[in-house]
């Protein structure tokens, strides 16, 4: 009984540490958000700019003075191997969404996750522009700004998101029911709108990493959904390579539609 009361007590205090450090992380990016700020392009295609640089120190100095033996992988860190070592890994995205960031749309967030044994233990999703808070650890639920969300009830009209491709390649017969939403910038957030309900299911086009996934794993997890992958299992996190091939995110039996054609999906 000891052992389980320490194990939620730790949990707990994951869960804090990052709320509070998400929290201010969004107020600095939030600061940036809809002003002028220097932008660069990784590999001339990926836009990065001076929040995303800002928000990413701030979390890797809070987040290591508290917790300095665990790992850190970020998408604006150059990664170390040094990092395997470590039994428990942050997994940090600064800006998940960051050309919404730079265009001046509310839909992009800031991502940290704790990953152990390559599965999410502790997440939260801080998108201050929209002012919800996303957040989940293992047993204990998932929550939007305090309440506990779950993922939606089947129905004869789903609503998905994801890639046109992935989506025409559905079986004819619920392909004529779905609904499809517009573009959603980050991938993190699509996620979460599965999480709470506002999406019925998700596809992932390959070349998503772990930095835009991991929290919000856990928190549809919490939910009651599931990301699967080509072999129909949950992804793993911060491992030696952090990118995804093609994953489907949802639950029930509209989770295995998807996955089907993720299973066969060629790019």
């Amino acid at each position: 009984m000891q052992a389980i009361d320490d194990a939620r007590l730790s949990s707990d205090e994951d869960l804090t540490l990052l709320s509070e450090a998400a929290r201010e992380a969004g107020e600095i990016a939030m600061s940036y958000f809809r002003r002028a700020q220097e932008v660069w392009w990784k590999e001339g295609k990926s836009p990065v700019g001076e929040a995303d640089f800002a928000v990413d120190r701030f979390l890797k100095e809070e987040l290591l003075r508290a917790r300095p033996e665990h790992g850190w992988l970020s998408e604006e860190t150059v990664d170390s191997a040094e990092r395997l070592s470590a039994r428990r890994t942050f997994v940090v995205d600064p800006i998940d969404g960051t050309r919404a960031f730079i265009d001046g749309s509310d839909t992009w967030c800031v991502s940290i996750a704790i990953v152990e044994d390559g599965r999410t233990v502790a997440g939260v999703l801080e998108c201050p522009a929209k002012s919800e808070t996303y957040m989940a650890i293992i047993g204990g639920g998932a929550r939007l700004n305090g309440s506990p969300i779950t993922v939606s009830k089947p129905t004869d009209e789903p609503l998905i998101s994801g890639p046109k491709p992935m989506i025409a390649a559905l079986p004819d017969s619920l392909r004529a029911r779905i609904r499809t939403h517009s573009y959603i910038p980050s991938l993190a957030y699509r996620i979460a709108m599965v999480a709470s309900g506002r999406l019925d299911a998700s596809f992932v086009k390959p070349d998503s990493h772990d930095w835009d996934l991991a929290a919000a794993d856990l928190v549809l997890a919490e939910a009651g959904g599931m990301i699967l992958d080509r072999a129909g299992q949950p992804p793993r996190y911060a491992g030696p390579d952090p990118r995804h091939g093609p994953l489907a995110a949802g639950s029930g039996h509209l989770l295995e539609e998807l996955a089907k054609v993720v299973a066969a999906y060629d790019r």
